[in-house]
């Protein structure tokens, strides 16, 4: 076990120096939890009781001879509950955030062993996103059970300034330099009852909350949980579509220069096609395929978008396991790998990865290692020489 760290950097540094070889493998970074009571009996694990957290280093190229195999793992806290990994815009930086405890870490990726450094954050109940600012220099941290974005530096990590949203659950952020604007999602409390249905509209040099959009057509309370937010690359006027958790629809802000706010409308419902709790969001490099995953059951969505974003195309849908959460992409856009839990919820951890061919749009695998263990990924990303942040 001493040697793993020595022998995981001298494949990194053969990989390299080596270009050739570097077909060989894909690792990939995903915290883990031990999974609750209820997931390991329905899955037949026993004598599995201490609570475990951690990182892991994982080769999950579906041609490698090591598939699946764990080449480093880093402990954590039990009780830290670390929720996901954010990388800044240069992947030279790594934060975990925390559900458990007022705290993120955060790691340089160009040291190795990696070497976690605690922030602590005493303004910040159940930490959940971090958004960079087109410059990489700032970071924003949403607080869930705080009503409040955390604002900080990237440089040096300090907190810069606090973002005020009174009577909310921030969960997901957009960051929009260009016409001065912050959305945020109100989620809902940690123990997932109070579901919101509304996106803050936040002026971003003053840090001033401007208003509320609601995502949904239906009376309200709606309780659709807005959750995510991603701007459409290059978008001019931006456009910012947003999933709506318990809703199982996608809709858009759009930005209006004449009213200098944004016009909302439902573009997807999932529910038509009989998926549910949509989550993450993602595009390709041509910006022309939207991909999104569904949690109940777990489904890897792919659309086109190349004539007109607010009327995606289903292209296919890909089966892949209950919680089907984030998903980590190729540079070369290949693979993307999705990994299958959400939150330790019944129903929504199956634990695995799956591994889709994005060119054959197909499943070519499933990566079982951290499921057969009694343990859940939480998040997935591929280590800097092989990721592509996917419009992120």
């Amino acid at each position: 076990m001493k040697r793993r760290p020595s022998l995981f950097v001298a494949a990194l540094v053969l990989a390299v120096i080596m270009p050739g070889d570097a077909g060989a493998e894909i690792l990939a970074m995903m915290n883990y939890e031990s999974k609750s009571p209820e997931s390991l009996k329905s899955l037949k694990l026993t004598g599995l009781h201490e609570r475990r957290e951690g990182i892991a280093i994982v080769d999950v190229d579906p041609e490698s001879p090591n598939f699946g195999r764990i080449l480093m793992e880093i402990p954590l806290p039990s009780d830290l509950v670390a929720h996901h990994i954010f990388y800044d815009r240069n992947m030279k930086k790594a934060y975990v955030t925390s559900l458990g405890k007022s705290e993120m870490h955060v790691f340089d990726l160009d040291r190795f062993p990696y070497r976690l450094e605690r922030l602590a954050m005493p303004e910040c109940k159940m930490g959940e996103d971090v958004i960079f600012s087109d410059d990489n220099s700032t970071w924003y941290l949403t607080c869930m059970m705080s009503a409040r974005v955390i604002v900080g530096d990237v440089a040096t990590d300090k907190v810069k300034r606090i973002i005020e949203i009174p009577n909310s659950y921030p969960h997901g952020l957009a960051v929009m330099d260009d016409i001065d604007r912050i959305l945020v999602t109100s989620t809902v409390k940690g123990d997932l009852t109070d579901p919101h249905e509304f996106i803050s509209v936040v002026e971003a040099s003053t840090g001033r909350v401007l208003g509320t959009h609601k995502m949904s057509n239906k009376k309200s309370p709606s309780g659709v949980a807005p959750v995510e937010l991603l701007r459409l690359p290059g978008s001019s006027p931006a456009v910012v579509f947003v999933t709506n958790m318990f809703g199982g629809t996608l809709w858009a802000a759009t930005w209006n220069p004449m009213k200098k706010d944004f016009d909302v409308s439902e573009v997807i419902d999932f529910n038509l096609t009989k998926s549910g709790v949509p989550l993450e969001m993602y595009f390709n490099k041509a910006v022309d395929r939207l991909y999104v995953t569904t949690a109940k059951p777990g489904r890897f969505h792919i659309f086109d978008i190349s004539v007109d974003p607010m009327k995606p195309k289903v292209i296919k849908t890909l089966p892949t396991a209950d919680g089907a959460h984030h998903v980590a992409f190729t540079r070369d856009g290949r693979y993307g790998f999705v990994q299958n839990s959400l939150l330790n919820l019944p129903g929504m951890s199956d634990g695995s990865v799956t591994v889709v061919d994005l060119q054959g749009l197909k499943v070519v695998r499933s990566m079982d290692t951290l499921k057969n263990m009694g343990l859940n990924p939480n998040l997935i990303v591929l280590l800097p020489q092989w990721n592509d942040l996917a419009g992120h």
